[in-house]
């Protein structure tokens, strides 16, 4: 059955409402205007990684129960070609982060991540699930052992617990980047750059030489980048 131009329009604004809201509310969006069969999900993972519980009403959050279900969305939909993930994160909680970073990590569509601002802590393992990662000049990322908040229990079980937490993300890393285990978790515990705690800070191309991310670029870089993937993948169906 055919619509009449007013029921196309109605249809329309439905649509753009929708995605209105969610660009508000999760910061997602499709775009669409990049050449022939390029549509592209946009995925922001902004502020702290809010795992089981809710993070402070005025602190900028990213819920991995809201994200986790938004992947698979993607995954099965086969009118979407890309996802382009942006990160300025401050970190969080490390299961919720890993499990966001293992869903991006087996999409089988291409992925590319952008660090802009920062990608520190669990967000390490984020901006690495890509297929191809990019970070801007003055992007950082913070590298450091696992930190817990609240009553800790000071006993042997406590200490492997954490070492079992490090490993898990050490793992993650170094299997997704070129950067090897021993050496991330010698910039994990470096004692010479924060003055306070352990740890070390990349800045931009930093992050590259490291083994981390994959190349210095912006938004431009990214999006180039993505629909290349994109390109060799619809080739390598035909």
């Amino acid at each position: 059955m055919r619509m009449n131009r007013q029921e196309v329009k109605q249809a329309e604004g439905d649509i753009r409402e929708k995605e209105d809201k969610e660009l508000k509310e999760y910061g997602q969006m499709i775009l669409e205007e990049n050449g022939p069969g390029r549509r592209i999900h946009l995925l922001s993972i902004i502020g702290e990684v809010e795992g089981h519980e809710n993070s402070p009403g005025s602190a900028k959050s990213t819920r991995y129960d809201h994200v986790l279900p938004k992947l698979a969305q993607i995954e099965d939909d086969d009118s979407i070609d890309g996802m382009l993930v942006l990160l300025n994160t401050s970190g969080g909680d490390v299961d919720a982060g890993l499990a966001i970073a293992e869903m991006i990590a087996s999409m089988s569509l291409p992925v590319v991540s952008l660090v802009l601002g920062g990608s520190h802590s669990i967000g390490v393992p984020l901006a690495v699930s890509s297929g191809y990662s990019f970070i801007v000049p003055s992007g950082t990322m913070m590298i450091h052992p696992v930190r817990m908040t609240g009553l800790v229990i000071g006993t042997e079980r406590t200490y492997e617990y954490f070492q079992m937490i490090q490993d898990r993300i050490l793992t993650f890393v170094s299997d997704h980047s070129a950067i090897a285990y021993d050496q991330l978790f010698a910039l994990m515990h470096n004692t010479k750059m924060l003055t306070r705690d352990l740890g070390t800070v990349l800045v931009g191309k930093e992050a590259v030489e490291a083994g981390l991310i994959d190349e210095v670029g912006g938004i431009k870089e990214a999006l180039g980048k993505l629909y290349k993937l994109i390109d060799e993948r619809k080739r390598e169906k035909q």
